[in-house]
């Protein structure tokens, strides 16, 4: 079992920056792909970005290439999510999940433990 916390979340306006963070918990959580997913109302569950356990490998979601950077401290079980250049379209609840059995996974199903969401908001 793996439990994830996220935080970091808030309100911020266009162009600032943020920083999420994903404290997992459970012994082999360091073992685990993890990734970053966000929801805005009325819209479903997409994929922002994602990284192996190893941290040498990690995939963005075109939307914030260039923009988002996800990083992991396998030492303190914590994934980040550092977020630069917000924009409004931005805003969501962002959710940090873990994959057991994919080193770098897209598709939400291939996910088995998810936390509870944080909440951006960016202001224009």
């Amino acid at each position: 079992q793996v439990q994830l916390v996220e935080s970091g979340g808030g309100l911020v306006q266009a162009g600032g920056s943020l920083r999420l963070s994903c404290a997992a918990s459970g012994r082999t959580a360091s073992t685990y792909g993890m990734g970053w997913f966000r929801q805005a109302p009325g819209k479903e569950r997409e994929f922002v970005a994602a990284i192996s356990w190893s941290g040498g490998s990690t995939y963005y979601a075109d939307s914030v290439k260039g923009r988002f950077t996800i990083s992991r401290d396998n030492a303190k079980n914590t994934v980040y999510l550092q977020m630069n250049s917000l924009k409004p379209e931005d805003t969501a609840v962002y959710y940090c999940a873990a994959s057991s059995t994919v080193v770098v996974a897209v598709a939400a199903s291939l996910y088995d433990y998810w936390g509870q969401g944080t909440q951006v908001t960016v202001s224009s």
